[in-house]
């Protein structure tokens, strides 16, 4: 029988799928290869956002006989998760900083998910094996973003790639205001013209909600059924939660 030692073995090496990142609403698949057979490890996932605040995850697992780790079919054994959850290391990640929450401003820059997979099950202690860095989108090639400043509308469109009529779509948030651009950004990789709609604590908007101008959301709407490109305009909402989980 062949013996399988370490001087004939690979070094460790995360495999990302697909390699280049991804869209924040698309999955990555997660293997890690060049273990041992039935090898203990511990996965970490640490990004910071765009004010420099740090979010983590880990999970334990056990490399399959080959020393092949596939997070598509090995369960985490404990850690920030448990279970069957290829997935698991993005949406889990908690702020280090209580009550903090992930928030993307900038959609035209990725966040950076830097991935360390550890020897052994003690997240913070074990000899660190392999890296690498995984980046997740929010704009799909091709989407143009264009800087609405029209009357009194204070707005950010997305439109999709090509020059074609797509469904026009307003995207608003609740309680907090300002301009979020992440949902209408993805939305626009779907095929959708969406504009992300800001109604108070934006700019030179009102700094509060006390009083609301139905007119304005009008306006909003007939700049958009004017613009040559969407054919039908719908609102877009999810209620008053903030971003706080990975799409």
């Amino acid at each position: 029988m062949h013996a399988f030692t370490t001087q004939n073995r690979m070094a460790p090496t995360v495999i990302l799928e697909p390699a280049v990142g991804c869209l924040c609403d698309q999955p990555v698949h997660i293997t890690v290869r060049g273990l041992g057979p039935e090898q203990p490890v511990t996965l970490r996932a640490a990004l910071r956002d765009e004010k420099g605040a740090l979010f983590r995850a880990h999970a334990r697992y056990r490399a399959d006989a080959h020393g092949v780790l596939d997070l598509e079919r090995a369960p985490a054994l404990g850690g920030s998760f448990t279970g069957l959850e290829p997935m698991g290391l993005i949406w889990a990640m908690e702020p280090e900083r209580p009550f903090w929450r992930l928030v993307k401003r900038d959609v035209q820059t990725p966040f950076v998910v830097e991935l360390e997979v550890l020897d052994g099950h003690e997240p913070d202690g074990g000899r660190l094996l392999a890296q690498a860095v995984h980046e997740r989108h929010f704009m799909a090639p091709g989407v143009r973003r264009v800087p609405v400043r029209e009357g009194r509308v204070r707005a950010t469109l997305f439109l999709p790639p090509g020059n074609g009529s797509f469904p026009g779509i307003i995207d608003l948030f609740g309680l907090g205001g300002g301009l979020l651009e992440y949902r209408a950004s993805l939305l626009a990789g779907k095929g959708f013209a969406v504009m992300a709609l800001a109604y108070y604590n934006y700019d030179d908007l009102p700094k509060d909600v006390d009083i609301i101008h139905l007119e304005y959301f009008e306006e909003a709407v007939n700049y958009l059924l004017s613009h040559p490109q969407p054919t039908s305009v719908e609102p877009y909402s999810t209620g008053m939660r903030p971003y706080s989980r990975w799409a």
